[in-house]
Formats: C-alpha cells, sequence, structure tokens
C-alpha cells in the first residue's frame, strides 16, 4: 500500500527548512552560478580556448565575455581563487605531459588539497569549491584545434567532456575498496602480459581511489574533531552517524540506504571535480534493494528515506530518471520510485529529475508526477516518453539486452547505462550556415529551381557534416590523454577489464557522437518562403531577397512581411511541416552516413542548450522574416510567436516527425497559472495532456507553470528577494530565474504563452 498520495504535501522539518534555506542563501549569494566563455562556445560549442565551461573562478574566459547560465551548478564558489593552482605537479614541476598517468597524479593532488566540509544539519557530507581544468592545462594539439577552426568556419564545434550515464550499481555493489581491488587485479595481469599501457592507466586509475579514500576519511576525521566540542545532542547524534557512514563507504560496500545515498553523492563530488556533468541513472533501481532491507530490519522509516533522497536533491538536482521499463519489459515503478517523487515533494527547487513515462506506468504513480509538476510549476519532473527512447537506442544499434537499462540524462539526451560514452550535448550543427552558403552559390549560379537550391543545400550540410566528423575524429584521438574520466570509468561495463578509459577509441561498447542542430525551425521556415515566393509565385528574386536580408530587412517591410507571413511549422498546415520534416530528415541523413574512429555513426539530436538566444545577431536576419535582433528557434520548437493556433496544433505539427531516429528533441511548454480554470485539477489536465503527446510519439516535455508579468518584475529587480526562489526549467536545465543573464531572462518571457488548448 502506497503511503503518499496524489494530492498529499511534505513538510520538512526545521533541521530540513534549514538546509533549504541554505540552498537558496548559495542562490543569492552567487554561490552556485555557471558561466560559459562567450556567446560563440554557447552557439558552437568550441571556442578554440579552453573549450570547457569555466565556472565562476575558472582562467578560461575573460570576465567581460562571461555569461551567466544560472545556477545548476553542483560546484560552491566559495570567492577563493586556488590556494594550490600552481602547487599541482604537473605545473610545479613543469611535468606536464598528455598522459593519462599525469592527469591522474595532478587529479591525486587536487583531490589531497581539496577540503572536507561538514554544515550544521547536514546529514550527508561532501561539497567542492573547484574544479580540475581550473588547475590543469586542458588543450588538445594543434592539429585538433585547427580541425575545429574550419568546422566553426563551416558551421560546427564541440567538445568531447564528461556527458555520458555511469552504471552507479557497480561502485555500490564492490564500494572503493572494493573498485581499488579490481584496479590493481587487472593492473597485475597486464603486468605479467607486458602491457605497459594498460599498466599505466590502471597504475593512474589506483592512484584516484586512494586519493578519494583518503578524501573520504578526512570527512570522518573532521566530523569527529566537530563532535568532540558539539554540546547539542541532535546535532552530536548526526554529526556520529555521518562518521560511522562516511567510516563504512571508506573501507566497504555500502550495506544501508543511508550508506548508498552517501556513497551516490561522494561519487558526484569527486566525479565532477574533473568534468563538466554526467547523468546519475535509474535512482529507484540503485536504492530500491537497500531500502527494502533497511525497511525489513526496521531501521529505516519512510520519511527517513524521504529526507535522505531529498538532502542529496538539496546539494545538487543530478540528473537522474525514475520508472521505465524492467529488462522484461514489466512496469519497473516500486517503492522507491514514490520515495523519490516525494523526496522533491518536500524539499521543492532546482533538480533535474525526470520520470520515463510508458503506457502500462502504474497510472497513481505518474498521476501524482504530474501533480508535482504543476504544483510546483518549474518542470520538475521532466517527462520523457521511455518507449522512444528505447527505440532510438535500438535504431541506432544497440543490443536490445543493453537498450532497456536507459535513462534520462541530461537536458534532452538519454544514455545506456554504464555502456555507452555518450558524447552529447556540447556538439553542434548551427543549420543556418550552410543554407546561408547554399543561397549566395544559387545566386552565382543563377539557379531557376527550388530544386537546384535544395541541391546545393544538401552539398554545404555534407560539407559541414564532414567537417565536423574531422574536428571530432582529431579530438578522438588525443581525449583520452588529454582529459581521462577515470572517476566515471570506474562505473562503466567492460572498461577497467580492458585497461581503458571510458573516453578511449576501444573502450565502451557504444560510442556514437550526438550532434546538436540549432535552428532546424528557421531553416524550414525560410526554405518553405524561398520555396513559395521566389521559386513558385516568382514575387521576388533570390537576389532582392538575399540583399534584404544583409540590410537586416532594413527599407523592406513589405517584403519581410510576405516572408514571415508564410505558413510556419507549428500550426499543423502540411506544406510548411513537411519542409520541417525534410530539413530534419536531411541533416539525419547526412549525420547518419558518417562515423567516427571509433566505429559508430553519427546522431542529430533537434535541440540546442541555449546557442539560440545569442545566435541571431552572429548570424544575422533569415529568410523566415527573422531580425538579426531576434533569437533562433529553441531546438525543434517552433519559432517564438509563429504557432498562432495553439497548444493542440503545435502538437501536431512538433509529433509529424520520428522521434526515434534522433537523438533527443524537447518539447517546450510554458503556461501561466490563469491558464487552468479556477478549481480545475491541472496535474490531471497534464497528466492527459503528457500521455496524448506522448502516444503521438513525442520524447520530453519541458513544463513550465509562471506568472509571466512576475518574471518581468523580476527580471527588473534582481535584487528583490520575493523573486529569488523563482524557479524555471530554461532548456533542458533547471535554474533560479535571477541568476540568469539578462538576454536569457528575455527570451524566457517573449516565449509563446499558450492561452488555450
Amino acid at each position: 500500500m502506497k503511503e503518499s498520495k496524489v494530492r498529499k504535501k511534505f513538510v520538512p522539518d526545521n533541521r530540513m527548512q534549514a538546509l533549504i534555506d541554505r540552498r537558496l542563501q548559495l542562490v543569492v549569494g552567487q554561490k552556485r552560478h555557471v558561466l560559459c566563455d562567450n556567446a560563440e562556445f554557447l552557439v558552437y560549442h568550441w571556442s578554440g580556448k579552453a573549450s570547457t565551461f569555466a565556472p565562476a573562478t575558472g582562467e578560461h574566459a575573460d570576465k567581460e565575455s562571461r555569461i551567466e547560465i544560472g545556477d545548476h551548478s553542483a560546484r560552491v564558489d566559495n570567492g577563493m581563487d586556488f590556494p594550490f593552482t600552481q602547487e599541482i605537479p604537473s605545473r610545479k614541476n613543469n611535468s606536464f605531459e598528455l598522459s593519462a598517468l599525469n592527469w591522474a597524479k595532478d587529479y591525486a593532488f587536487f583531490i589531497d588539497h581539496s577540503p572536507a566540509e561538514v554544515y550544521a544539519n547536514e546529514a550527508l557530507v561532501g561539497e567542492f569549491h573547484w574544479q580540475l581544468d581550473e588547475a590543469r592545462h586542458f588543450q588538445y594539439p594543434d592539429e585538433q584545434k585547427e580541425a575545429g577552426f574550419l568546422a566553426r568556419e563551416l558551421g560546427a564545434g564541440g567538445i568531447s567532456f564528461a556527458h555520458t550515464c555511469p552504471d552507479l550499481s557497480i561502485g555500490l555493489k564492490l564500494g572503493w575498496t572494493g573498485l581499488l581491488d579490481k584496479v590493481r587485479k587487472y593492473k597485475k595481469q597486464y603486468q605479467e602480459k607486458g602491457e605497459s599501457e594498460r599498466v599505466e592507466y590502471l597504475a593512474g586509475s589506483e592512484l584516484v581511489i586512494e586519493s578519494i579514500i583518503r578524501y573520504i576519511q578526512r570527512h570522518v576525521d573532521k566530523v569527529k574533531e566537530l563532535a568532540a566540542s558539539e554540546i547539542n545532542n541532535d546535532q552530536l547524534n548526526i554529526y556520529l552517524s555521518i562518521a560511522e557512514t562516511c567510516e563504512a563507504i571508506a573501507t566497504r560496500a555500502p550495506q544501508t540506504l543511508k550508506e548508498a545515498v552517501q556513497w551516490i553523492w561522494m561519487f558526484q563530488v569527486v566525479e565532477r571535480m574533473h568534468g563538466h556533468g554526467n547523468g546519475y541513472g535509474r535512482t529507484d533501481q540503485l536504492l530500491i534493494d537497500f531500502y527494502k532491507s533497511d525497511m525489513e530490519k526496521g531501521i529505516l522509516t519512510r520519511q527517513e528515506a524521504r529526507e535522505l533522497v531529498g538532502e542529496m536533491y538539496i546539494k545538487y538536482g543530478s540528473y537522474t530518471a525514475l520508472g521505465g521499463r524492467l529488462q522484461d519489459g514489466s512496469d519497473a515503478t516500486n517503492e522507491m520510485s514514490w520515495v523519490c517523487l516525494e523526496a522533491y515533494d518536500l524539499v521543492g527547487g532546482i533538480n533535474h529529475l525526470g520520470v520515463m513515462w510508458h503506457p502500462e506506468m502504474d497510472k497513481e504513480f505518474y498521476a501524482y508526477a504530474n501533480d508535482i509538476l504543476t504544483r510546483h510549476g518549474c518542470g520538475v519532473p521532466t517527462l520523457v516518453n521511455y518507449d522512444v527512447l528505447k527505440a532510438s537506442e535500438v535504431r541506432s544499434g544497440y543490443k536490445p539486452e543493453d537498450a532497456w537499462n536507459i535513462a534520462y540524462s541530461g537536458c534532452q539526451w538519454y544514455c545506456g547505462v554504464g555502456t555507452e560514452y555518450n558524447d552529447q550535448d556540447v556538439n553542434s550543427l548551427v543549420l543556418l550556415k550552410p543554407m546561408q552558403r547554399a543561397i549566395e552559390l544559387g545566386i552565382e549560379q543563377k539557379i531557376d529551381s527550388f530544386g537546384a537550391l535544395w541541391n546545393i543545400y544538401n552539398e554545404e550540410v555534407d560539407k559541414t557534416a564532414n567537417a565536423l566528423v574531422d574536428f571530432k575524429n582529431a579530438t578522438y584521438n588525443w581525449q583520452a590523454k588529454v582529459w581521462p574520466e577515470m572517476v566515471t570509468t570506474f562505473c562503466m561495463h567492460d572498461c577497467i577489464e580492458k585497461g581503458r578509459d571510458c573516453t578511449d577509441i576501444d573502450a565502451v561498447r557504444y560510442n556514437y557522437t550526438s550532434v546538436n542542430v540549432l535552428g532546424v525551425p528557421n531553416v524550414s521556415d525560410s526554405l518553405y518562403a524561398i520555396k513559395k515566393l521566389v521559386f513558385e509565385d516568382k514575387t521576388y528574386t533570390l537576389a532582392q531577397m538575399q540583399a534584404a536580408i544583409e540590410s537586416d530587412w532594413e527599407g523592406q517591410e513589405i517584403m519581410r512581411q510576405h516572408f514571415l507571413n508564410c505558413s510556419k511549422f507549428g500550426n499543423d498546415e502540411d506544406a510548411s511541416d513537411d519542409m520541417a520534416i525534410q530539413v530534419s530528415e536531411n541533416v539525419r541523413e547526412i549525420l547518419e552516413s558518417k562515423k567516427n574512429i571509433k566505429g559508430f555513426n553519427f546522431r542529430p539530436s533537434l535541440f540546442q542548450y541555449m546557442g539560440h538566444t545569442y545566435a541571431g545577431p552572429m548570424l544575422g536576419a533569415t529568410p523566415d522574416g527573422r531580425k538579426a535582433s531576434e533569437p533562433i528557434a529553441h531546438g525543434m520548437n517552433p519559432m517564438h510567436g509563429r504557432n498562432h493556433k495553439g497548444i493542440a496544433a503545435t502538437v501536431e505539427s512538433f509529433c509529424k516527425l520520428d522521434f526515434s531516429k534522433y537523438q533527443g528533441g524537447s518539447f517546450q511548454l510554458e503556461l501561466t497559472p490563469n491558464f487552468f480554470k479556477t478549481g480545475s485539477d491541472s496535474g490531471k489536465l497534464m497528466d492527459s495532456f503528457s500521455q496524448n503527446f506522448f502516444n503521438k510519439g513525442g520524447v520530453q516535455i519541458n513544463f513550465n507553470l509562471v506568472d509571466f508579468k512576475v518574471l518581468e518584475e523580476a527580471m527588473n529587480d534582481n535584487e528583490n528577494p520575493i523573486y529569488h526562489d523563482i524557479n524555471v526549467k530554461v532548456t533542458g536545465y533547471s535554474s533560479h530565474f535571477v541568476t540568469m543573464d539578462k538576454k536569457f531572462q528575455k527570451e524566457f518571457i517573449e516565449r509563446v504563452n499558450y492561452q488555450n488548448l
């Protein structure tokens, strides 16, 4: 019998409320903000410099050009520069090498000099302030940079960096000491075979695990020191419990739910010190056996379980998944699924939790997910279609025995748990660039048909894709030496056994390269308008249109209105929707025809992180009637303001695409509270809408229930405390609204505010 009821609201006690309050204090104090190098990085996911995100104290970006994306960082900025940057071995001894062992020595030093901190009221410990890429050089050889600049010129870019989904069940089963034994076992085997490269990698892995165990043990020492002078019995008991838990996970595998949750959180801390961020799998499946065992022994209550998971959410709402199916195809919903949803209901706030729906899912559980989504109103949980995720992976070449264990793992992406190095989320193909070149070439060649323009466009997309392939392959040649992801690798299948990092060429079972495609709706709207007004109606010539675009439509408002008022994607009009399908299928077929040096094809994702906000001025005006100052469409969502026939028509257009052929394509939905009639059950309405969307083949819904007038007030008064705790699902990530760059805030407010279904 489920303890929770769909409408139940969980209220935090004083201890949990104190932790929630601290979370908000970190936000207000700008301690969790994420910055990127510059606008170019947002659009192309590559800047030719450090090519990574540079949170807060990062040395990679100029302060003037940095852009604040939000506050969805696991890292807490303590306002200090690195106290040991120049002391890191590769710098102090001038011993930098492109090798896994050299990297491991720096990482171990980094961990050994990262403080162990324990704060009042917390039962889970672990917090970090710096990332290794801010202390150790993160640079590829010149051959990779040269390929990157060529790709950038043609409209593509990307960096391979920490976007996969390790299988934490490996670590939960073995613990850190068991992982260390495993590394030593295979190191010995490869020593006996004389395979020095694998031995060197495993020697580095050994150093890394030893440093992590020392780091956990320092938390034991710290909490014992605090306990020695603590006079409050409640706080003393918390300290003693922390000491016992951390001592346990430093010396053996977790045995209780508390130990398992602490192990998972500590894994995230030490992993995120060397990477930007991964997904962490299916929390309900990872924790259910610990929960059942503790409940059977009588050493745990459901409320305690709820608070444990809730505290992990407070620390950082990582990308995790609930629901989906088991290997036999049955519903995977279990009691821990409920506990994890209830935990979010308890603590609220920023989170990247996803619920993986399928038609046979526990109806009461899914109803509760929709109730939370509409009641909290800040995009949690993300709703995703498990069957489409699985079908997409099987279509790509996944074996069914691996594909079932798939998890929503990032903004719009998903990943086979522990079996796929998912180079995803930071690769970009800016589709407007090949379109612009095609128009110029069409004018030069004096073409007289849309078919001729399409053929040129197809060649230019192919040219951009080839440049991206060359760039990514140049990256893959060096990735395991430039920046091995050792902590992630500990929880990947087959890698330690092979003596290979998960980033290496022959390490994991699946190694697809997924590419975010920017501007599909703008390109399809543009090409349809050109087809209609230039080649069919012959109202304008291609040259006239191009001249107007180059002048940002200055003095050509009548022409702009003609192009703007052509049928647009998102209104369930077959002519323009068919063009969107044609454009999407074209880029998919081109990318799928390419293979990386790991032997796997490229895959398109109909999504882009936040580059659409800044891309407008970079790319200029477009034939769809868009001015240069306007943003680009977000992902596959219709361009702002063009889907004027309401949600139902937009859904029909959106779901004409077969999302099992793509690697993600989220549907962004913003509603105001007055959308729902007084007294109506908003959760029930969202439940019905989302299931209808998924039954049509949709893959993901990012939903916000926000008052746009309040957001406008917040944008103009960021310092006012009444706006500090407004959370929104921006694209695929959540953020406190007031922490976002002004351009992001403005773009968010200008999105379609649907008035009815």
